[in-house]
């Protein structure tokens, strides 16, 4: 794909609406300006009136990844996302197996960098079992902690009051 030059749209961005140029290059946006003069070699494209809005966030998705690739993986349902302009999803840890240890965590974060075209991120999951793992896990790696208090897949609930309190 080459350079998409997208001139005069009203760009939406942290609570703001302006009038902005946008280049994008293959699938980045490289520059955005009050004004990007076209180079004569690009796709240019009239936004005048047209407003630009980011990609949107979705904060609890349910890929199948590792366990269930039969249905869906990460490299399917970040495509899909983003063709619905998704463009970064936060991932729940009730997966097979769950996200409840470091190393399960690290491996979603290696198939995530090879096959996501998306933003992404992963929640590491609470059991009755995995108080230790809560404790040491890399909150670097994680975008939170899921604590399923009431009934869910496998042994994600967290009923045991003694975990809780810790």
């Amino acid at each position: 794909m080459g350079e998409i030059l997208i001139q005069n749209a009203q760009l939406v961005n942290e609570g703001l609406v302006s009038q902005k140029d946008i280049l994008v290059q293959g699938d980045t946006i490289e520059k955005i300006s009050n004004h990007i003069a076209p180079k004569g070699d690009e796709l240019c494209i009239d936004a005048t009136g047209l407003h630009l809005l980011p990609g949107w966030i979705d904060d609890q998705v349910h890929f199948r990844e590792p366990g269930l690739t039969h249905k869906a993986t990460i490299a399917s349902e970040s495509r899909a996302a983003v063709a619905g302009g998704i463009t970064s999803f936060l991932e729940m840890p009730n997966t097979q197996p769950q996200t409840t240890t470091q190393a399960a965590l690290e491996d979603k974060l290696r198939t995530a960098k090879k096959s996501s075209i998306a933003n992404y991120g992963f929640l590491f999951g609470g059991t009755n079992d995995n108080l230790e793992d809560i404790k040491t896990f890399d909150t670097q790696c994680a975008a939170g902690l899921k604590l399923f208090l009431g009934s869910s897949t496998g042994n994600m609930l967290v009923d045991d009051e003694q975990v809780l309190r810790n």
